[in-house]
């Protein structure tokens, strides 16, 4: 026991210190009783000190996109609604980018807003992880010769109450880390700063390349690092700096080890790098106006090192990167989504295409034919109730079925087609209606109003058939399955009905004609009394009388057939109306109606589209 006290009083008086042995400000140390009494002294400090609240609850935690008015919650909702709208309408690889930022935003929404996290990439050798350390000030990250070095991203975050962040870029809690004490890390203006060390996104390993896609996918915003000798890599630009145009607000573009060029050489290669920039069509932030922050330093000599700090104490002080970030990625998932949702021209369903549709429909259930069909019955009726004795006999002969009538000639001349091209016209009208309410529109949604068309259609020829029955339609019960009953009436449609009215002054025709017959009979039988010698001769009279009544009755029928010329034609074109009217409102029922409501929740979505890309702030 004495030789380790002896020991340990040797190594206390051989303190560079000059102080006495285990002694520090002039107390005592003596192991273990000293710690404790240190101890005890530091919680009596801590007790007597005014409370003070921890980091995390020292503010409310706010949203990380701004003021609730602003506009990227209102193009989130907008995206939000958009993709429930679609979700019936198009496959879920689609809206899978939508759906991904949508669920990013929100996970962004519940962590700190007094945080940013920036990503430091590069390609192998760029010296990324050199410039990781020459900015926190410490040799947080391994830097070597071997390749790769950095296998798993390192953070370093200048605050506390980053937690949920790194947890979300899945950074293991013995890779988190605190800039070294110096003035890096006491910058106000990178207090809130959270800096991850990438691994190379060129790297051999694959597990190393998709840890770089997936925290790039996550932090609000990037420091590119390139050297002189892989600046212009294709994988680089295609791979990354192209797909990421939109995103030129929260990108850093770094040429890194410059001590190696000589002369104006960093200049040189600096404005090359800008050109490949703009060719990648990267916004570049020069002279004020918003886009990436190109500059060149060297992390190893640390030469531009302050310029760059400063810069990113200037982006983080201002609290907009997540905002910024967000925005980007709802510019690209609507640039994506663009194709099915944007039109070319003006699709819909005019007045023109729907009196197109109408007339289609019409000529198929055959609206023309019933209607001359009702003009023809009506002057049929007329001609029987005005027309002479003599002819009515001899159309009652006709209607007798005898052969070589005139009824059953008509009959015989019954185009036998037209059962097959009924349908045809039917279906070539829907087809039509639908191309034309779909021309111009995004594929899927075009393909969802001809669907839309063609299931509404199904039974439409059946129903039109049956209005054709009712309706009289010449050939229309054969279309139907029935058999043609050869009346010539026609039935009821529409409250109307079934036999054309008679006209008031029809009875005061007929009574002529059988005046014009009375004239006739009497004028024939004065005659023949007059021939046989009953009745005393005088021919002038009874044959004037007879004359009268033949003459008259054709002059009576005569006249009665131009009295009803109008009235037939109306009576026609009443009854051609009533079955137009009722083939579009089956038309419409079963195909116009399903089809604009396709069209309105297309221009519903498009209305959506239109919000989530009103303030794009890439301009895409």
């Amino acid at each position: 026991m004495t030789a380790v006290t002896d020991e340990g009083h040797g190594k206390g008086r051989g303190d560079s210190t000059g102080k006495p042995d285990g002694r520090e400000d002039g107390r005592w140390d003596d192991g273990l009783i000293a710690r404790r009494a240190a101890a005890a002294e530091a919680r009596q400090a801590e007790e007597a000190a005014p409370p003070t609240p921890a980091e995390d609850d020292a503010e409310p935690q706010v949203e990380a996109y701004g003021p609730a008015d602003g506009p990227l919650p209102t193009r989130l909702d907008a995206l939000r609604e958009l993709v429930g709208l679609s979700r019936a309408r198009l496959d879920r690889d689609t809206l899978a980018e939508a759906g991904r930022v949508l669920d990013e935003a929100a996970a962004r929404q519940r962590l700190s807003s007094r945080h940013t996290v920036i990503a430091v990439a590069g390609a192998t050798g760029s010296g990324k992880s050199t410039l990781f350390n020459a900015l926190a000030g410490a040799p947080i990250s391994d830097t070597g010769l071997r390749r790769p070095t950095t296998s798993q991203p390192i953070a370093c975050s200048w605050t506390d109450g980053a937690a949920g962040l790194l947890d979300r870029l899945a950074v293991p809690g013995r890779l988190r880390r605190r800039p070294h004490p110096g003035p890096a890390a006491f910058d106000e203006a990178l207090q809130g700063l959270v800096l991850v060390d990438l691994p190379d996104h060129d790297s051999a390993a694959t597990e190393h390349r998709d840890q770089v896609d997936r925290v790039l996918a996550l932090v609000d915003a990037v420091i590119w690092v390139v050297d002189p000798e892989k600046y212009a890599d294709a994988a680089l630009h295609e791979r990354y700096l192209r797909p990421l145009a939109g995103h030129a607000e929260v990108t850093f573009v770094v040429l890194n080890q410059t001590d190696r060029l000589p002369g104006e050489a960093a200049d040189l290669v600096l404005d090359d790098l800008r050109r490949l920039l703009d060719e990648d069509g990267i916004a570049l932030g020069e002279h004020g106006e918003p886009g990436a922050t190109v500059m060149s330093l060297s992390a190893l000599t640390g030469d531009g090192v302050p310029e760059l700090r400063e810069m990113i104490g200037r982006f983080v002080s201002d609290r907009t990167a997540a905002t910024r970030r967000l925005s980007a990625d709802v510019d690209a998932a609507a640039a994506r989504l663009r194709p099915v949702y944007v039109a070319e021209g003006r699709p819909g369903l005019g007045e023109r295409a729907r009196e197109e549709f109408t007339d289609r429909l019409a000529d198929a259930v055959g609206a023309a034919a019933a209607g001359q069909a009702a003009e023809r019955e009506w002057r049929r009726n007329a001609s029987r109730a005005c027309g002479t004795p003599w002819l009515r006999l001899w159309r009652w002969y006709e209607n007798r079925g005898l052969p070589g009538s005139l009824d059953r000639m008509g009959q015989a001349l019954t185009p036998p087609e037209e059962e097959l091209t009924a349908r045809q016209r039917v279906e070539q009208a829907v087809r039509i209606v639908a191309d034309d309410a779909a021309d111009g529109l995004p594929g899927p949604w075009a393909q969802a109003v001809r669907e839309a068309a063609f299931t509404g259609a199904q039974g439409l020829s059946e129903a039109l058939d049956e209005l054709a029955v009712r309706a009289g339609a010449p050939g229309a019960s054969k279309r139907s399955g029935g058999t043609e009953t050869g009346t010539g009436t026609v039935p009821q449609l529409g409250g109307r009905p079934s036999k054309p009215p008679r006209p008031k002054w029809w009875p005061a025709a007929v009574l002529a004609q059988v005046s014009m017959t009375l004239l006739q009979i009497f004028g024939g039988l004065w005659l023949a009394g007059q021939i046989i010698g009953v009745l005393e001769p005088g021919l002038v009279t009874p044959a004037l009388i007879m004359l009268a009544g033949v003459v008259g009755g054709p002059l009576v029928e005569w006249a009665c057939a131009a009295a009803i010329r109008g009235p037939a034609r109306r009576f026609g074109q009443d009854a051609e109306r009533r079955l137009r009217e009722a083939a579009a409102g089956c038309g419409r029922a079963r195909v116009l109606d399903p089809v604009a409501a396709e069209l309105v929740r297309y221009r519903e979505v498009r209305e959506r589209y239109v919000t989530v890309t009103e303030f794009s702030t890439t301009g895409r």
